[in-house]
């Protein structure tokens, strides 16, 4: 607003009222045609994501678990569940064992909040790295945030510290950090210190040009200690 303003004080005009059905040009000009109202297009074709894991994403993880010590721990006790193996379980196992189960090979586990069941990734740096790049960096993916990729991601998967995992992946995404703004927040509004002395600090009007009054001043300068202090700009300079 302040530019506009700046920009129209170099002008000398006079504002009008013309009623709408007699200004009809600027009248059209002001209907922007993205406000109309879009009717679904029948034939329109558009790209759905699926968040299917491919089959050759699942064998690699079946064959993952047999380097993952946590993985095979709970495939044997679930090849033969009993108090006793379950004891031969590891702590942090032992206590959320309930939560597991197997199907098809695969190891599930439902969380807290939803009881949906997430296929548990082992402890593979390189296979993370694909799944994840599967729901960040893929076209039908779009390159989300932290929030949306974590939350497509634990849709269907689920392993130790993944919430981690995707921030630090997020962060050093190479097209993420080149296309989009960095997340600077703003400080918050303060007011001014108030000066100890009449003209410590001053405020003056950075709009020029203006038509003079009839004391011929055209711009004031005041002292932000008291209202008292103030000068008025009579002239204004004229480059040649």
């Amino acid at each position: 607003m302040a530019r506009w303003l700046s920009f129209f004080a170099e002008y000398n005009f006079q504002v009008e009222y013309k009623p709408g059905r007699l200004n009809v040009v600027a009248d059209a000009l002001s209907r922007r045609p993205d406000y109309a109202v879009h009717k679904a297009d029948a034939n329109a074709i558009g790209v759905a994501r699926t968040s299917t894991p491919s089959s050759s994403l699942l064998d690699d993880v079946r064959s993952a678990y047999t380097k993952d010590a946590d993985a095979k721990q709970l495939l044997d006790y679930f090849a033969a569940p009993s108090d006793k193996s379950r004891q031969k379980l590891a702590k942090h196992l032992r206590a959320r064992v309930h939560r597991y189960r197997v199907h098809n090979g695969l190891l599930l586990y439902s969380a807290v909040d939803d009881n949906a069941d997430r296929i548990v990734v082992p402890d593979d740096h390189e296979l993370k790295l694909r799944i994840t790049y599967e729901y960040h960096d893929a076209p039908t993916s779009g390159h989300q945030g932290r929030e949306k990729t974590y939350l497509l991601l634990t849709r269907d998967f689920y392993w130790s510290h993944q919430y981690k995992w995707v921030r630090k992946y997020v962060r050093a995404c190479e097209v993420c950090q080149r296309v989009k703004p960095a997340p600077f927040s703003q400080a918050p509004l303060q007011s001014l210190p108030t000066p100890s002395e009449c003209w410590q600090s001053i405020s003056m009007d950075f709009v020029f040009g203006l038509p003079p009054d009839n004391k011929r001043r055209t711009g004031i300068v005041d002292s932000l200690l008291t209202d008292s202090a103030r000068w008025y700009i009579l002239l204004q300079y004229q480059p040649k």
